[in-house]
C-alpha cells in the first residue's frame, strides 16, 4: 500500500485532481463574486429610496416627490394574469409529454417547438403579440401585456413539468396501477405530489423571468403615468418605469429606478424562499 501511495502515477493523479478542484473553486468564486457585487450595488443604491411613499404615491413628474404605486400594481396585475394563463397550459402540455405521449412523434415536435420558444428573444414575442392583438384592437392594453408575458411563462412551465414528471420512478406508477387507480388520479395524486417541488420551482422560474421583462411590454402595454386598473387601456409596469427612469437625467427618477429594481429582486427572492418551504416533502400532507 505504501509503494502505491508513493508511486509517480498516484502522485500525478493527486496533482491533477488538486488543480481541477482549484480551478472549479476559482470559477465558482468568480461567478458568485459578480452575483454578490450586483446585489451589493443594488442594495447600496436602492435601499436609500425605500419609503412608504414608494408604495402609496404615483410616479412623479421631474423634480417632484412620488412613488411607484401605479407601476407596482400594473406589474402585479399583468404578472398574475400571465401566470394564471400560462401555468395551466404549461402543466397540461408537460403532463401529456411525460405521461401520455412520452414516445409519441407529437411529443418530439412539441418539445422542439417549446425549446425554440424557450430561447426566443422576448422582443420577438412582444412584436408577435403586438401584431395579433394591439394592431387589431387599435390601442395598447394591459391584456396584451399579460398575454405577451403568458407566452414567456408557458415554455418554462412545460419544460420543468415534463422533466420533473419524467424523474418520478415508474415503480410509483406501477404501484398505483396495481391497486386499480385510474391514470388521471395516478398522475394527480402520485405524479404531481412526487414532482411538486420541481413544478413549483418551474413556476417560480417563470415568474422570475417575466418580472423583469421590458421589451414585450413596450410593444403591448406601453405605459401609463396615472393610476389605472383598466386592462383595455395602456397600463404602467415596473420594468418599463425602471427603463425610462434609469435613462432620464433626473436624480429623483434614477433613485426610483434603483428602488424599483430592488423591489423586483427582493420579491423574487421572497417567492423562492416561500416556495421552498411549501414544497418541503416533510411538510406534505
Amino acid at each position: 500500500m505504501g509503494s502505491t501511495v508513493q508511486s509517480p502515477l498516484y502522485a500525478g493523479r493527486r496533482r491533477r485532481n488538486a488543480i481541477s478542484m482549484g480551478l472549479a473553486f476559482a470559477a465558482t468564486a468568480f461567478g458568485l463574486s459578480w452575483l454578490v457585487l450586483i446585489l451589493a450595488v443594488l442594495l447600496w443604491e436602492g435601499v436609500g429610496g425605500l419609503s412608504l411613499a414608494v408604495f402609496t404615491e404615483m410616479t412623479p413628474p421631474p423634480g417632484s416627490a412620488g412613488g411607484l404605486l401605479n407601476p407596482i400594481m400594473g406589474s402585479l396585475i399583468m404578472t398574475t394574469i400571465a401566470v394564471l394563463i400560462g401555468t395551466p397550459l404549461g402543466i397540461l402540455a408537460g403532463t401529456y409529454m411525460a405521461e401520455y405521449g412520452r414516445y409519441a412523434r407529437l411529443t418530439t415536435v412539441v418539445r422542439f417547438i417549446n425549446d425554440i420558444l424557450l430561447s426566443a428573444p422576448s422582443i420577438i414575442i412582444g412584436l408577435f403579440v403586438y401584431e395579433i392583438m394591439v394592431s387589431q384592437m387599435g390601442h395598447f392594453s394591459g391584456w396584451a401585456g399579460a398575454v405577451s408575458l403568458a407566452v414567456i411563462v408557458v415554455p418554462v412551465v412545460v419544460r420543468t413539468t415534463e422533466d420533473m414528471l419524467t424523474l418520478v420512478p415508474d415503480t410509483l406508477r406501477e404501484a398505483a396501477a396495481s391497486i386499480g387507480l385510474p391514470r388521471a388520479l395516478m398522475i394527480t395524486k402520485v405524479g404531481y405530489r412526487a414532482a411538486r417541488a420541481g413544478m413549483v420551482t418551474g413556476v417560480l422560474l417563470a415568474i422570475a423571468r417575466i418580472s423583469g421583462e421590458t421589451a414585450p411590454l413596450l410593444f403591448t402595454a406601453l405605459n401609463n403615468q396615472f393610476w389605472s386598473l383598466n386592462l383595455n387601456a395602456p397600463m404602467a409596469s415596473l420594468p418599463i418605469v425602471i427603463f425610462q427612469f434609469a435613462l432620464s437625467p433626473y436624480k429623483d427618477w434614477q433613485q426610483l429606478a434603483w428602488t424599483g429594481a430592488l423591489i423586483i429582486t427582493l420579491t423574487v427572492l421572497a417567492l423562492s424562499i416561500v416556495a421552498r418551504i411549501l414544497a418541503d416533502p416533510r411538510k406534505a400532507s
